[in-house]
């Protein structure tokens, strides 16, 4: 059983037999002597979606659930089902768009690299790659002697997703953004 100490960002627990995933970590230290190490943890539950926000010393016990980590390609969509392929043994798995809502814009046919969590041969989350490929849908016509440092400008994605660009930066291009932030890169 590991402690709150020994939790890192991704891990799986049960917390009232229902399995949680950590999203974020934060330690505290108190400035008086003796005083223990306060972790404040934000679970995701993995049946709900519900977020929990838990405060713990870091003696407090977790119990891990026991579950599987595969690497998966996004496949297509049928109806609100959202199909995934193994890259090892080709098999496949859906998600309801529900439970993916959040990672929707950075969806696209044939994103490769996404980490799956398995519990029990069932799909219940995927975690995208931390920068993902992706093509300018629109954007207003490149400025001429426009510098990287300058002022930005918004751009749609194939997706979608709307995100500010450079004012170099043209309508078609390949750009890398940061799924967690939904940012700008570079160009791909």
């Amino acid at each position: 059983m590991p402690k709150a100490s020994e939790i890192k960002k991704g891990d799986v627990v049960d917390i009232d037999e229902i399995p949680h995933v950590v999203k974020t970590l934060e330690s505290k230290s108190p400035s008086s002597r003796g005083a223990a190490t306060i972790y404040k943890i934000r679970f995701t539950n993995l049946l709900s979606g519900q977020k929990k926000d838990v405060s713990c010393r870091s003696d407090e016990s977790f119990s891990w659930v026991d579950c599987e980590r595969i690497t998966v390609q996004f496949s297509y969509v049928d109806g609100d089902q959202f199909i995934f392929m193994d890259t090892n043994d080709y098999s496949q798995h859906g998600l309801d768009r529900a439970d993916i809502e959040a990672q929707l814009p950075f969806l696209s046919e044939g994103l490769a690299d996404i980490t799956a969590l398995l519990i029990d041969g069932q799909m219940v989350a995927i975690d995208l790659p931390q920068a993902i490929v992706m093509s300018i849908a629109e954007t207003a016509p490149a400025i001429k002697g426009a510098s990287a440092s300058a002022r930005t400008k918004p751009a749609t994605l194939t997706t979608g997703l709307v995100i500010q660009v450079p004012e170099y930066i043209e309508t078609g291009e390949p750009v890398k953004v940061n799924s967690g932030t939904s940012k700008y890169m570079s160009r791909a």
